[in-house]
């Protein structure tokens, strides 16, 4: 394993070099680095919890939860989560883990953006969406140890996070905006998309098929 801190070793199975490549070939420079500092908070936020999460798996979490804003996996529109959950859950399968792996995987890239479910369910699902958090909005930075958090930043810049990540996602998802409803993604749209209109559950249940 390649270690970037004391806390963060990079898995170096096959598996999880193949991983990393697939991941260099079809998401972005960005979002790979994104991905791999997600990792790193994720095993940070880990130890500073006493949570035992399998390392590997939290990897796989990391590097394909984003996958599915730059590679949409479906032949019909759905949620960019569940894009990068079906990559992934594929890629272990193939690779030979079993389906409790895969489906652990799956669910912690599929609720990454879910707020409060994720930290009721199991290490791996819990700690990727700390990292994710960590790295998007600065979750729990003032926890961890600022020298970590340096060597994680230098291995993995930064660079301009703040307008690429938000420029990700519009581009992304502003020709499949319908994806987004009852998301934070709905968010970025109503902010940085002109044309974006927002549709309520309240306008769905007034809408509804039903007299009364």
């Amino acid at each position: 394993m390649t270690e970037i801190t004391p806390a963060v070793q990079i898995p170096e199975t096959p598996a999880a070099v193949d991983a990393a490549e697939w991941a260099r070939e079809h998401t972005s420079p960005f979002v790979y680095r994104h991905s791999r500092r997600v990792f790193a908070f994720a095993m940070m936020h880990a130890r500073l919890l006493g949570l035992e999460p399998d390392p590997e798996l939290v990897y796989y979490s990391a590097l394909f939860h984003d996958a599915g804003l730059l590679t949409p996996f479906s032949r019909t529109e759905q949620r960019f989560e569940l894009d990068g959950a079906d990559h992934a859950r594929r890629f272990l399968l193939d690779h030979g883990f079993g389906t409790a792996a895969a489906d652990v995987v799956w669910t912690a890239i599929a609720l990454h953006t879910t707020p409060g479910v994720p930290a009721r369910m199991g290490p791996e699902i819990a700690v990727t969406t700390y990292g994710v958090l960590t790295d998007a909005i600065g979750y729990g930075l003032d926890l961890l140890d600022p020298a970590e958090v340096a060597a994680v930043t230098a291995a993995d810049p930064r660079g301009d996070f703040k307008h690429e990540f938000l420029q990700t996602f519009v581009d992304a998802l502003k020709d499949r905006p319908d994806t987004t409803f009852g998301t934070m993604n709905a968010d970025i749209l109503a902010e940085l998309v002109p044309d974006f209109r927002r549709l309520s559950v309240v306008e769905r249940v007034r809408s509804s098929a039903w007299p009364t």
